[in-house]
């Protein structure tokens, strides 16, 4: 039996494209097929795949299992894909784990993020062919698999001549990175910008693209052996300037701010202190927006930022804008448009990644979910 699931739990509001408990449940007691959350067809084919598989929330290493499952018949309007790779992200995990912002119904497939190439396409597709390469153009799909049947709405093209791990790992964090020095600020060439986790893949994203539009980049990280090295690294990427936690509330921050002009935007990844101390760097009502809490302290503000600078305190999270953005894809097309244009430029490249096999999945679960990993796991299928 095959069942489709298009259910996303919003904490404490669930809401359901169907009912689909029943059949869950009814599905999983048989052995021959499983359940994807990355599929759309209700038919049944011969045809199954390979997939990570978690039934119950907790530790990634133990509740995802390799698992092969169904794929359920072409519709008129669906395609079905090869998925060429697909990375780990803090959010695949926390979704695992249970304590993220959206969590599928169970059992689901993990993955969030990856790029896959049209293998056949239905009789009513018209934006895709079979070749082209595709991402997905929300979050839930279940990418860590090796093929899939699913709407044409639900994937977006992008160009197949760019690099695999580029195309992987385009829809969240360099459109993260895009979004938040597009929408919060006017930023002008010569302005400047501050960021904590600077080494991050948003990080290294803001620092690229900043590049690419002459804004300066302040890039704050944490002090640690190879900091040299590292601060060599992000330098070579287009940061104007790479300073430790510590440097920020030193004289040598005054001493940066006299050849470059202050930031009127902050970018915080991190949360607690280190947050608190980008608000105090901020030029009169510029803009503090948090994508990410690492250190998972919260944010406190100065009363005095915001009485005597009026500055404003944001959040940003990229899944909402591109539902807020479904109705219309034009500003999701014309980013992704830009963003390639970049990547075929030389001017935007991906963090560094270490590519693994389906196979190895527990290993690269593993290499995940180190604090402060340095490369990002991406799966080839």
């Amino acid at each position: 039996m095959w069942v489709t699931l298009h259910a996303v739990c919003l904490r404490s509001q669930r809401v359901c494209r169907r009912s689909v408990a029943a059949a869950v449940s009814q599905c999983f007691r048989h052995r021959d097929a499983s359940v994807s959350h990355f599929s759309h067809s209700a038919g049944l084919s011969a045809q199954t795949c390979k997939a990570l598989v978690y039934r119950t929330h907790g530790d990634p290493s133990r509740v995802v299992q390799l698992e092969g499952i169904a794929l359920p018949s072409l519709g008129a309007k669906d395609v079905l894909v090869k998925v060429l790779g697909a990375p780990i992200n803090p959010s695949d995990i926390n979704m695992i784990q249970g304590t993220y912002a959206i969590l599928p119904d169970l059992p689901a497939v993990g993955g969030n993020e990856g790029v896959a190439q049209v293998v056949e396409v239905g009789s009513q597709v018209k934006s895709l062919k079979a070749g082209d390469w595709v991402i997905p153009k929300d979050a839930g799909l279940g990418t860590w698999r090796t093929q899939a049947v699913l709407p044409e709405d639900d994937v977006i093209s992008v160009p197949n001549d760019i690099p695999l791990v580029s195309a992987a790992t385009l829809g969240v964090n360099p459109c993260t990175a895009f979004r938040m020095l597009s929408d919060f600020e006017d930023l002008k060439p010569g302005d400047s910008v501050i960021q904590n986790a600077a080494n991050s893949g948003v990080g290294q994203a803001v620092i690229q693209i900043a590049a690419a539009r002459g804004i300066n980049t302040i890039n704050v990280i944490r002090d640690r052996p190879e900091f040299t090295e590292l601060s060599d690294k992000l330098k070579a990427i287009g940061a104007s300037h790479v300073i430790k936690e510590e440097a920020l509330r030193k004289h040598e921050i005054k001493e940066l701010f006299k050849t470059c002009p202050k930031p009127k935007l902050a970018l915080n990844g991190v949360g607690g202190k280190s947050a608190t101390e980008l608000l105090r760097h901020l030029q009169i009502g510029g803009s503090m927006v948090t994508y990410g809490g690492m250190s998972k302290q919260p944010v406190t503000v100065p009363v005095s930022a915001l009485i005597f600078k009026d500055v404003k305190v944001r959040g940003f999270w990229v899944t909402q804008w591109k539902r807020d953005h479904s109705h219309d894809g034009r500003a999701f097309r014309a980013m992704l448009d830009e963003l390639c244009s970049l990547i075929k430029q030389g001017k935007l490249t991906a963090p560094a990644c270490t590519e693994v096999g389906l196979q190895q999945y527990h290993a690269a679960l593993d290499a995940a979910m180190q604090p402060f990993s340095s490369t990002k796991q991406v799966l080839v299928m």
